[in-house]
């Protein structure tokens, strides 16, 4: 399968599906990782455009320990907005990469950027169907399957899946390893080690899927969008 993750910043995906990307990976699948925003406003002692850089190669880094693409949108962090324009622009992506699955934020996460990646997959994913909107790449036959990657911290989210990664946590832990401009900044500006954060809940997942490390996820219900199939590792 093709399977498209789509994360608000180039550490996300890391932190909410790292695990499950890597198993999917090893399953043969084709993962690509997407980063909607460039991540440039992610420390306070770089300028925008350094940091956009520093991130974009932190996340290339991450994606090549499992053989996953990237793909990089480059809207300024903190700054994504729900617009025609972005819309088409997933819409394009959509086409580009051609998913059976699409994985990305819920909808009520904690950040603008997520909500709005979230949004954005939300409309896109119908109008990559549509022929007569015309982008880059050709239209899609059929709608790609959408599931709602758990929230920071595991706030206000109730799984409906679980992905057991207690064989590919290491892996995960060296994905998230590789932001390492994220590390200690935002134990200052946050007060918690993202690292541990993101090691507790994969427990909390893994204690209600009866494994010792799980991810949460919730597939999109709505018109047919369905599936009887497991798709998820």
């Amino acid at each position: 399968m093709n399977i498209l993750a789509l994360g608000a910043h180039p550490d996300d995906l890391e932190l909410l599906c790292g695990g499950t990307l890597a198993k999917c990976a090893l399953r043969g699948d084709k993962v690509t990782m997407c980063s909607l925003t460039n991540g440039n406003m992610g420390h306070p002692l770089y300028k925008p455009q350094d940091m956009a850089r520093v991130r974009r190669a932190e996340m290339e880094a991450s994606a090549a320990l499992i053989g996953a693409q990237v793909v990089w949108l480059d809207v300024d962090d903190e700054m994504s907005e729900v617009t025609l324009q972005a819309r088409l622009m997933i819409t394009d992506l959509l086409r580009m990469t051609k998913p059976d699955v699409v994985i990305t934020h819920y909808d009520r996460d904690y950040h603008v950027d997520h909500v709005n990646t979230s949004r954005l997959a939300f409309e896109a994913a119908p109008l990559a169907c549509v022929h007569n909107i015309i982008t880059q790449h050709p239209v899609l036959e059929k709608q790609v399957l959408i599931y709602y990657m758990d929230t920071l911290g595991a706030i206000d989210f109730a799984p409906t899946e679980y992905v057991d990664i207690t064989g590919t946590m290491d892996t995960k832990k060296a994905m998230f390893s590789c932001h390492k401009s994220q590390d200690e900044w935002m134990k200052t500006a946050t007060g918690f080690d993202m690292a541990e954060v993101m090691e507790a809940v994969a427990r909390v997942r893994g204690y209600a899927a009866g494994c010792k490390y799980a991810e949460g996820f919730r597939r999109l219900e709505a018109w047919y969008r369905g599936t009887t199939t497991r798709v998820l590792p």
